[in-house]
């Protein structure tokens, strides 16, 4: 897959945030229309099964990331067709590709990022959408609406749905300026301070701390040996430094809480949760750069829900549910006419200076020698 996504004109991206309060329109699925696969009206005149007596009681699987099933923007759904929205987390790209492949039929949705959606796609684990059943399609920003790598024979198999940062997070109490480079993490002051995220993204971290995206972004997922050898030893060096490698967003809030670090890398959920719990805690992008994420929403191939699967694809990428996604997440969405149902305060933090915060991210490319990239990261673990 080819996604220079750090290179891409500034009049292009602008497009992720150009709409102005006030010119925005929501804009809701016509009831008359019938859901996807629904028999057709019969000769005699019969009506179309509403929607909201067809799914009554049925039950939406989502396997996503942290933060993806939330009440205060799944509930509206819930409530319109009388199901429920269930999710499970996973907490690392290669845990959702491995759930999916032994877990077949137990997932409707799934929320993967760039750089395992080519692998999705390609093993047969994903279903193609009607975007004519998405009635917001359209108002996806083109970037990531076009992007090719959901693409395939002509068919459609993922709608954008957030996008962000893998942020320099840090508690302003103890780390009193704003940190400038990633370098901080190995100041001897913050020995034993320092969490990173126990996932193959170190890797591509620490090439670029190492400089290795500066004349090819994808320079970061397709390493030579020797590269993968240089961020190995970068990586062994900082262990020192490393507190400990989290798990779970919840696991590194609980670092945080603990004041058992002091900065971390990690998504800009974490300091949307502790700000609204009175902590200090901040997330930056250093002059390096960030290495970023697109997440997708896609249809599991063989889902016994395709169509009330279809229906929810439709609903949250709505405005009015984009813009609480936004608000639960702090990460930037899709659908640039949200802005209308944001805060000033979200729309600050999500929707702001996004150009510029683009073009500072090296996002998650497909690496074709994952294998290889894990077994890298597992010596770093293991290294004495």
């Amino acid at each position: 897959m080819s996604m220079v996504m750090t290179r891409i004109s500034w009049l292009v991206v602008a497009a992720l945030g150009a709409v102005a309060p006030g010119c925005a329109e929501d804009r809701t699925p016509p009831t008359s229309t019938a859901p996807a696969g629904s028999a057709a009206p019969a000769k005699t005149g019969a009506a179309p099964a509403d929607p909201a007596v067809k799914f009554k009681g049925k039950t939406l699987n989502l396997l996503t990331w942290e933060g993806y099933v939330e009440s205060k923007f799944t509930k509206g759904f819930e409530e319109k067709y009388g199901v429920t929205v269930k999710g499970t987390y996973f907490g690392t790209s290669d845990e959702l590709v491995a759930k999916l492949r032994s877990s077949k039929g137990t997932y409707d949705i799934v929320s993967p990022s760039t750089d395992v959606a080519t692998t999705l796609i390609e093993g047969g684990l994903i279903a193609p959408i009607d975007v004519k059943k998405i009635s917001s399609y359209q108002d996806l920003a083109p970037v990531l609406r076009d992007m090719k790598d959901v693409q395939r024979d002509g068919k459609v198999y993922g709608v954008p749905f957030t996008w962000g940062p893998d942020y320099l997070v840090y508690d302003a109490d103890v780390v009193k300026e704003e940190p400038k480079s990633w370098k901080v993490f190995f100041d001897p002051q913050y020995k034993g301070k320092v969490s990173l995220w126990d996932d193959v993204s170190n890797l591509y971290l620490a090439g670029q701390i190492l400089g290795m995206d500066k004349a090819d972004p994808a320079a970061l997922y397709n390493m030579t040996e020797e590269q993968l050898g240089q961020v190995k030893q970068k990586l062994v060096e900082l262990k020192p430094q490393v507190r400990k490698y989290w798990a779970t967003a919840g696991e590194l809030n609980d670092l945080f809480k603990n004041k058992e670090v002091a900065l971390a890398v990690g998504w800009p959920l974490t300091p949307a949760t502790l700000v609204k719990e009175g902590r200090n805690v901040k997330g930056v992008i250093p002059e390096e750069g960030a290495t970023g994420w697109i997440d997708r929403l896609m249809v599991v191939e063989g889902s016994q829900n395709k169509e009330l699967a279809e229906l929810y694809l439709d609903y949250v990428t709505q405005p009015k549910p984009m813009a609480l996604v936004a608000e639960v997440t702090n990460y930037s969405i899709a659908n640039p006419k949200a802005i209308e149902h944001m805060t000033e305060e979200v729309r600050k933090v999500t929707m702001n200076d996004v150009e510029s915060q683009w073009k500072r991210l090296s996002f998650w490319q497909h690496v074709k020698d994952r294998k290889r990239y894990n077994e890298v990261w597992n010596e770093v673990k293991s290294a004495k």
